[in-house]
């Protein structure tokens, strides 16, 4: 038998969703609910070895969860055959190259490319954002293919894919889904490809993979540490990109974090960041007549990442960060908070 409902009964906003699933998997199916972390490692480490054989992998580490926890996963079923490789493209957060590999160079064996170059000459005078995400996607695959043939004997490119970046950008394999947003590494990957792909977390939520990196052993600090989109700032900075408006938004997104910090409310939002637009209004500063840009910043509460609620923040924290933005951040001149909810915004602004 087969039975279908016409709304998203798995998302937070859903009146008593929960409830509908619980009854239908328990009551109607039977399911014993008896899934944890522990037997999805023991399950998915033996699923790898059995795909993987003797073969070599390179995995995709970006510093956020989804890839850490993959690379852990991966590393657990292979070993020393798994080669994990940091891009640094030019879009990342304010210091967050050099953090990435003091944080898994000791753990992981890493290769740190530094190709911000190449991806900047080939973001020159993109606007739009699905464009972006495409040709970030390639990029990062041909950067882990020459890899790939410098580490040798290599077939394998591991991701951090997980099934809310499956469902929002409509993968290849659905005739059905419609497409919100592409992600880079699933929509946004190029049709021809070296690599086979591995992608060991793709039907778990957010919730579910720190459950299993926390089983898996991986500091707290990484299990939490806020998404980050694969496209990075490219997709933070509306519009076209190049390096001093990356400066620019770099700069923003590491007072609104380091407020959020100093005032212990980091942990208790899913994902805060600074979105550089290219809307430019008049301002006064210093008795002197501006003209500069608009700074949106926009913060969620989720349990999924399917749904989000903008998140309640002090008046006073706002107001703290919007004051040092304009007075420590040259060109901006204007701060607004985004109080948009998921549905109908997406999270992220591109």
């Amino acid at each position: 038998s087969r039975y279908a409902v016409q709304f998203h009964p798995e998302v937070a906003h859903t009146p008593h969703g929960a409830e509908i699933l619980r009854n239908f998997l328990y009551r109607v199916c039977g399911a014993t609910g008896d899934w944890t972390p522990a037997a999805f490692v023991e399950e998915a480490v033996r699923e790898l070895r059995a795909k993987i054989g003797d073969r070599h992998a390179i995995c995709a580490l970006s510093g956020g969860v989804d890839s850490a926890v993959a690379a852990a996963l991966v590393a657990r079923a292979i070993g020393d055959r798994l080669t994990c490789v940091f891009v640094d493209t030019g879009l990342l957060r304010a210091n967050e190259a050099e953090e990435v590999v003091a944080a898994y160079g000791p753990r992981l064996r890493l290769i740190h490319l530094n190709a911000a170059d190449r991806f900047l000459a080939k973001l020159k005078d993109v606007a739009d954002p699905e464009r972006k995400r495409a040709i970030i996607g390639e990029e990062f695959v041909r950067c882990f293919e020459e890899q790939a043939e410098r580490v040798g004997r290599v077939e394998l490119l591991v991701q951090g894919t997980i099934y809310p970046d499956v469902i929002e950008s409509r993968s290849r394999e659905s005739k059905t889904s419609a497409r919100i947003k592409t992600h880079h590494n699933v929509g946004g990957l190029p049709e021809v490809m070296a690599l086979e792909v591995i992608e060991p977390l793709r039907r778990l939520f957010k919730d579910e993979v720190r459950h299993v990196g926390a089983e898996l052993g991986i500091p707290e600090d990484i299990l939490w540490r806020h998404p980050f989109p694969g496209p990075g700032l490219a997709v933070r900075v509306l519009g076209p990109i190049d390096r001093e408006s990356l400066d620019t938004l770099r700069r923003a997104d590491a007072i609104f974090l380091e407020e959020l910090r100093a005032a212990d409310l980091y942990r208790t939002v899913a994902q805060a960041f600074a979105v550089l637009t290219p809307v430019r209004s008049v301002g006064v500063q210093g008795d002197f007549r501006t003209y500069g840009a608009l700074v949106a910043l926009r913060a969620v509460t989720t349990e999924d990442f399917m749904t989000a609620d903008w998140a309640r923040l002090p008046y006073e924290l706002l107001e703290r960060v919007s004051a040092r933005i304009v007075n420590e951040v040259p060109g901006i001149n204007r701060v607004v908070y985004d109080v948009s909810s998921k549905p109908p915004a997406t999270i992220e602004w591109e």
